[in-house]
């Protein structure tokens, strides 16, 4: 009996020493479902949930065509062929980056790539803020809406067609040598020199993207409040000045965003509109990464789509570098940045 009762005893005792720890489980669980309950982000996906639910298909969208494809990206580091599997090619490490590095066209691709986008840059990035500063303060709306329509226009031209017609003004027999013959000059091939082909470039990508990089802009200036102007007005401040004080700082975390988005994409140039307008002439200082990739990856002659893509990918290391230096900078001096 005695051994029964003892029995009896320790089994009660487990019972007890097991239901201890269960119950301190289940009120864990339960403090930890209120936190999670309490904390922001639930409370931010129940009162946002609906919005939420319009970026699903984005998000598919986005990880299907633009993560998922990534691991192509393995090729970089094979000697592929077409027709290989990525998974199981010949393995060449970094023999591709190498081979590029190496290559004599190395720093005239570098250079030439840098200064057509910094030029570009540096033209084409102020370009949509003053237009949208002056679309906004003209007092004529009227107006304001019709040069609002007559910048965007050419954002709807394709790129092929801009080209036709920078051959029809700018070629060998185009308006702009028919004027200079005519006005007793010689005839310049604008397609031949190398002097000619940034600056054609640059001020036709400008004048085709300008308007339409307005847009944002004009928006963010659309919610400057009124009273702010006739305050300054009441003050004595002119036009000019309010567009200074006013409307610039108000607009200023867009340009500051927008900034470190185009340095972030200052080696994207893409290798279409070059390539259209590429001579033997100008191909000194028309080939660029963008285009090196694309005859060696496609192109008779050329290295394979392996080596390619690891040229494509150190201009994306370069690019990814340049957007987290500008993010820095502006996180550092400005309460202004992307992550």
């Amino acid at each position: 009996m005695e051994s029964e009762l003892l029995q009896t005893e320790s089994e009660a005792v487990a019972a007890e020493e097991t239901a201890v720890p269960s119950a301190e489980a289940q009120s864990e669980k339960e403090s930890f479902g209120k936190k999670f309950k309490n904390s922001y982000f639930a409370r931010n996906f129940k009162r946002n949930w609906s919005y939420l639910l319009f970026l699903i298909p984005a998000v598919v969208v986005t990880f299907v065509f633009a993560y998922i494809p990534m691991y192509g990206l393995l090729i970089a580091f094979q000697d592929f062929m077409p027709g290989d599997s990525i998974w199981g090619g010949q393995w060449i490490g970094f023999g591709n980056f190498k081979a590029f590095f190496g290559d004599y066209q190395f720093w005239p691709l570098m250079g030439n790539t840098f200064l057509l986008c910094i030029l570009g840059f540096i033209i084409g990035f102020p370009l949509p803020i003053i237009v949208a500063l002056m679309l906004h303060t003209t007092k004529n709306k009227k107006l304001a809406k019709f040069l609002q329509t007559v910048f965007n226009g050419p954002h709807f031209i394709s790129l092929v067609v801009l080209v036709g017609m920078l051959y029809l003004f700018f070629g060998r027999y185009g308006l702009v040598n028919n004027i200079i013959e005519a006005a007793g000059g010689d005839r310049y091939s604008f397609f031949l020199e190398k002097g000619a082909f940034r600056p054609m470039y640059i001020l036709s990508s400008n004048w085709q993207d300008f308007g339409w990089s307005s847009i944002i802009y004009l928006a963010a200036l659309s919610g400057v409040e009124q009273s702010q102007h006739e305050a300054a007005m009441i003050d004595g401040a002119s036009r000019f000045q309010r567009v200074l004080h006013v409307d610039l700082p108000a607009i200023m975390p867009i340009i500051s965003v927008m900034l470190i988005m185009s340095i972030g994409g200052l080696m994207g140039v893409g290798y279409e509109k070059v390539l259209l307008m590429q001579t033997d002439g100008n191909i000194g200082v028309s080939e660029i990464i963008a285009t090196y990739v694309y005859k060696q990856g496609l192109g008779v002659g050329g290295r394979g789509a392996g080596y390619a893509t690891a040229v494509g990918l150190f201009n994306s290391v370069i690019n990814l570098a340049l957007l987290i230096i500008a993010n820095t900078v502006s996180k550092k001096f400005s309460e202004n940045s992307l992550f």
